[in-house]
């Protein structure tokens, strides 16, 4: 039984813990509302809970422009500007079609919005929604994307 758990360890196990993270890159869409920042959240299309745009790099752009890719794409945002440095990071596990979760650092970039369009790639698969900056922390799941959005107070 010793060898089948050492193997086990070996073969299964300890790849899994020590796997590297893949990146991805997020937009952290803001707009000024009344009693402060505004964050655009949208549904992410297997669960339906509540997200930042985000997905994988895309060749040929950098991590701010991927991440303004997947705004238009997810949300159909239009951007004033953004930032091309991340303003922060958060590590989640993205559980894969055949329910192993694969361990993701996403960098994320600030996006100011100029305007949201009402056609847009993903349209028809998602919902997109304006919160304050503290309730969105309270919507998303990760805690180091919550801390980020506190942080816009």
């Amino acid at each position: 039984m010793t060898n089948a758990l050492r193997k086990a360890w070996e073969e299964v196990v300890r790849p899994l813990i020590l796997r590297p993270r893949r990146v991805q890159v997020a937009a952290l869409c803001v707009r000024r509302g009344e009693d402060g920042p505004e964050v655009l959240l949208v549904t992410s299309r297997d669960t339906g809970r509540w997200i930042v745009p985000k997905g994988w790099p895309i060749d040929g752009l950098d991590g701010a422009e991927a991440a303004a890719r997947e705004a238009w794409e997810e949300a159909g945002v239009r951007p004033a500007g953004f930032s091309r440095k991340p303003v922060g990071t958060y590590k989640y596990d993205k559980i894969l079609s055949n329910g192993v979760p694969e361990p993701i650092l996403t960098n994320v970039y600030r996006i100011k919005v100029e305007a949201l369009a009402e056609d847009y790639p993903e349209r028809d698969q998602r919902q997109r929604r304006w919160v304050p900056a503290t309730e969105a922390a309270g919507l998303v799941r990760e805690p180091e994307l919550q801390d980020l959005l506190r942080g816009l107070q």
